[in-house]
Formats: structure tokens, C-alpha cells, sequence
């Protein structure tokens, strides 16, 4: 399929949605692969594919080891950007910037900062606009902030926590409000979801979400009062902080602990979701909670899961097979059986993410 044609794509086949994909413009999509461990795989590439007029792979050999944490910039003075996080399993940890010369074709550091404890997620403030201070959030320990200034320094900005004594559970992920930016929500190993304001640096409520690790957030698009989380107490959960209420969205057959959830970003009902050692991709209707409107198969467990971020009906995985997969659901309820576009790596792919502006 073109570009144009995914860009057009729909799950749900509204007519508002359709006119409103057909005003985007999709250029690029990016796919970043991190390899290996301590069994001969040394995990410390990062891959942009850059698809303009010419598709281009982009490599970054990173000094940092291992890496696992990565986000893309959301800012379109930077939309070539992204922070990666070394995996150290220590106190001494690195996040770095790093980013695409296009002149030169060659993707350079341009800032670093130590980091307590391998970051668990990375991400930069969702500013489509350019007119927020350039913030990257981290977690781990605690929920960090941190400002890149204009010349490319990065201070750090503070930290967020609700324990007393200096103590706080660990922190497995996050995800920043793109509706409201001030917000930000957390999942940590205690089974609890934290609400922030990032600007008061307090949190609005933590609850307790799940009876184990809470292991990844998501808001709904859209929407500042609305999100989901999945645990090792094999379940997604959704939530509505205006009434303080929950909803069980889904709870595996099999016992395994749900790692990571993908609201779909275009079509609010659709939430993608992967299991512990798990080659299996679940898509959970909202509408009809409890039974997958459908599942696919890669060729070994899946580690990492995005959205298109133009297309309701396209999502990225990423896994132990070295494979970066974009898979087509439009045929859905039909069977999905292959994926669209593959892209092969050299070793496993622990970290996936897919850029909302290119």
C-alpha cells in the first residue's frame, strides 16, 4: 500500500475520521531498534527508517551499551530527535539526545545527563506546536523532569514523588498527557497509578489499580480524565478519574502478565496490548470489553507495540524474532496473518517507537 492509502485507513470507518486522516500529512516513520544482552547479543544500536522521497535506514552506535529506554521529540524544530537511556542494571545510568544531521545523513549526540538506575521509559513533553519549554521526563526510581535549554544543555528540572521519607516504589512506566500537558501518569511495581501535575510538582491522586505490578499506562486520546493500565495480575484496567471509577477491559486465559498497552491514537476505542513472553499482538474494543476483537502473531514474543500515528488501522510491533513489523488491520474480523512492511535487524529488538510528527 502507498503511504496515502495507510494514512487513510480506519478501523471504525467514520466519515468525520476519514476527512480528518485525509487533511494529515504522513511523511516519515520511524523505527528504532535496540540490541542484545549478555548472551553474545550487544544491545546498543538505535535505527531511524526515514522515509521521504528515498527510504533510508539511519544507524547510531551508541557508546552507552545496552539501551532500552527512547523517545521521540514532539517538537517540530526537532522532530528528528530522540532521548535514549542506557540499561545498567546499577546506579550509574545515562540518558542521551541524540539527533539526525540531515546534511550529513549521520544521526550525533548533542546532550547527555547521568541518570540514577536504568530509566524505564523516556519521554519529551507532547508540544506538536513548539510553544512549551522543551521538557524530557524520565522514570525509574522517581519521576524525573529535565529542560534542554536553546543552545542544548540540559538542567535538571526536579523530581516528583509521594512517599515520605524519601522512599517511593519503582516506577515501570509512563505516559504525558498530550491533551493536557501539565499531566502525566505512572504505573509502578506496588500495583498503584500516580496522577501529576507537573507544573504544581504534586500528585492529584495515586490509586490502586491492580493487586500486582502495575507494568504500563496509557491515556485515551483525547482526553485528560480517561486511562488504562495493564499488570501482572494479567489484567487491563480502564479508568475515569471524574468518577473514580474502573472497568475491567480484559484478563488473559492463559495467566500471563500483561507488559505493555497502545492506545490507538486515532480511534479512541482500541487499545493493542502484549503479554510476558508472549509472540501474540491483542486488540481490545472498549465498546466490548473482555474478548479481543483480534489478535496477530509474530514470529517470536514481542517486547515493543506502537500506533501509526495518522492511521487507525496500522501499529508497529517489535520483538525476539529481530523483526520490526507493521501489520495492516483493516481486514479485521478477518484473520490478520502477515504482517504489511518488515524490517529485519541483526539481533532481538527490545524498544520500538514510532514518530508523531514525521
Amino acid at each position: 500500500k502507498t503511504e496515502e492509502e495507510m494514512e487513510r485507513g480506519d478501523l471504525s470507518h467514520s466519515e468525520e475520521e476519514e476527512e480528518e486522516q485525509e487533511q494529515e500529512d504522513d511523511g516519515d516513520s520511524g523505527s528504532d531498534d535496540n540490541n542484545n544482552n549478555n548472551n553474545n547479543n550487544n544491545n546498543s544500536h538505535s535505527t531511524i527508517q526515514h522515509n521521504s522521497s528515498a527510504k533510508t535506514v539511519y544507524t547510531y552506535d551508541s557508546p552507552l551499551g545496552d539501551i532500552y529506554a527512547m523517545g521521540w521529540s514532539m517538537r517540530p524544530d526537532h522532530s528528528l530527535r530522540l532521548a535514549i537511556g542506557s540499561f545498567r542494571e546499577d546506579l550509574k545510568n545515562q540518558v542521551h539526545v541524540v539527533q539526525l544531521n540531515e546534511e550529513s545523513g549521520e544521526i550525533e549526540k548533542t546532550g547527555a545527563f547521568a541518570h540514577l538506575y536504568p530509566p524505564t521509559k523516556v519521554m519529551w513533553v507532547p508540544d506538536p506546536s513548539g510553544s512549551l519549554p522543551d521538557l524530557l521526563a524520565t522514570a525509574g526510581d522517581d519521576l524525573r523532569l529535565w529542560t534542554v535549554n536553546p543552545t542544548g544543555d540540559i538542567a535538571y528540572a526536579g523530581h516528583l514523588k509521594t512517599e515520605a521519607k524519601n522512599i517511593s516504589s519503582p516506577l515501570t512506566s509512563f505516559d504525558w498527557n498530550a491533551t493536557n500537558p501539565t499531566l502525566i501518569g505512572t504505573s509502578g511495581i506496588d500495583g498503584t497509578c500516580t496522577i501529576w501535575d507537573i507544573e504544581a510538582k504534586r500528585a492529584l491522586v495515586k490509586m490502586l489499580t491492580h493487586d500486582a505490578t502495575a507494568y504500563d499506562i496509557a491515556w485515551k486520546r483525547g482526553c485528560s480524565h480517561m486511562f488504562a493500565s495493564v499488570s501482572a495480575d494479567y489484567s487491563m484496567r480502564g479508568f475515569d478519574l471524574r468518577a473514580n471509577e474502573s472497568i475491567l477491559l480484559y484478563q488473559t486465559p492463559d495467566k500471563l502478565p500483561l507488559l505493555r498497552l497502545s492506545w490507538n491514537r486515532r480511534d479512541a476505542f482500541y487499545i493493542a496490548a502484549i503479554a510476558a513472553d508472549s509472540p501474540k499482538c491483542i486488540l481490545i474494543d472498549t465498546r466490548h470489553a473482555g474478548i479481543p476483537v483480534a489478535e496477530f502473531q509474530s514470529g517470536g514474543s514481542i517486547n515493543a507495540l506502537a500506533w501509526h500515528p495518522h492511521s487507525s488501522c496500522h501499529i508497529a510491533t517489535a520483538g525476539e524474532d529481530s523483526r520490526a513489523s507493521i501489520w495492516d488491520l483493516t481486514p479485521i474480523p478477518e484473520p490478520i496473518e502477515d504482517a504489511l512492511l518488515a524490517y529485519n535487524a541483526e539481533h532481538m529488538i527490545n524498544q520500538l517507537q514510532w514518530s508523531a510528527l514525521r
